[in-house]
């Protein structure tokens, strides 16, 4: 199974280093040096990456399949994937993988049914999208305080939203 574990930014310097978005908790180890990570670039459908390293509380790649900066650019916005055994979780108990948590059922804290989980969205904060039986969708931040259990053995993920959140948006 493919997970997402970063995003490629801009370039940096003249070599064809690129600034990286992690999408991953365990970036030191998805995108550490040898790491083969597939891509949705038609251009290098993989990378190798040759280093990684932090710099000013950004990660930086230099992958050995990229020559100089106008080649880096090229791939800016690129999403970069590992392959994970879908039975493999994190290390930590409080994370998930992205497909663990799509088609979990979430209900309130009275067990009253909210829907389905059908994507995580990453940005300045994840988003649980869940699809509504009534129709319609609802976008819950994935954050302790609305999402207090997420049991991916029972397949549900339990949420106590402020109010409004739920109203519905889509058709």
């Amino acid at each position: 199974m493919q997970v997402v574990v970063g995003r490629i930014g801009r370039p940096h310097g003249v070599r064809g280093d690129v600034t990286v978005e992690p999408r991953t908790d365990e970036p030191d180890h998805r995108l550490a040096q040898g790491a083969v990570l597939a891509t949705d670039s038609s251009t290098h459908p993989t990378l190798t990456v040759e280093t990684s390293r932090w710099h000013s509380g950004r990660l930086l790649l230099h992958f050995e399949e990229v020559t100089g900066r106008t080649e880096a650019e090229t791939l800016r916005g690129t999403l970069l994937s590992v392959d994970v055994d879908p039975q493999e979780r994190p290390t930590d108990s409080e994370e998930f993988y992205d497909h663990q948590l799509v088609g979990l059922s979430v209900v309130l804290l009275d067990g009253s049914p909210v829907g389905v989980i059908s994507e995580v969205v990453h940005g300045a904060q994840d988003l649980l999208i869940v699809n509504r039986p009534e129709g319609g969708v609802a976008m819950i931040p994935f954050v302790t305080e609305i999402v207090p259990e997420v049991d991916v053995d029972a397949g549900r993920v339990v949420v106590n939203p402020p109010a409004g959140l739920l109203d519905l948006t889509g058709e």
